[in-house]
């Protein structure tokens, strides 16, 4: 059995990478539907949209960075085209969405498939050990539970 430099078994990281570059893929579309429906919403809850939006697409950034820097460290290589993101995405794109309404829903129908991918990574994790991850997904798990709770409350 080889390990890895951070003591987990190296044949069983590449699974748990080959998820990791689904979640980062996720992030990035994620990330861009943000950026979207920040930047094109329009009515009378433009001001508080507008700013919540730029509070998700920064935390959104921070987890991108945090997602490739752990397959990194579990010695392999992020995903790093926007032909790969898309391709890989379970998160759908969004285009040309400015109501308030559905860019709301499009952003906690992005938070649900991310929340899939990040509990199918917590439980691999977990088999492996890698509390390293696990503890990423679980503060990353928390946050968007809260966040699609929001959301929710706002669209009903």
């Amino acid at each position: 059995m080889k390990l890895s430099t951070i003591g987990l078994e190296k044949s069983t990281t590449k699974e748990l990478s080959d998820d990791l570059n689904i979640l980062l893929a996720d992030l990035q579309v994620y990330y861009q539907n943000l950026r979207g429906v920040h930047w094109n919403i329009k009515g009378d809850q433009f001001f508080q949209l507008h700013a919540k939006f730029e509070e998700l697409y920064l935390d959104a950034q921070e987890k991108v960075d945090l997602v490739a820097e752990r397959i990194l460290t579990l010695g392999k290589t992020p995903l790093h085209t926007f032909e790969d993101y898309v391709n890989t995405s379970n998160v759908k794109v969004g285009r040309n969405i400015s109501g308030s309404k559905e860019s709301v829903q499009l952003i906690l129908d992005s938070i649900q498939e991310l929340l899939k991918t990040e509990r199918q990574i917590l439980e691999r994790s977990a088999e492996l050990d890698d509390e390293g991850t696990n503890a990423m997904m679980s503060d990353f798990i928390a946050f968007q539970e809260k966040t699609a709770w929001m959301l929710k409350a706002y669209l009903s």
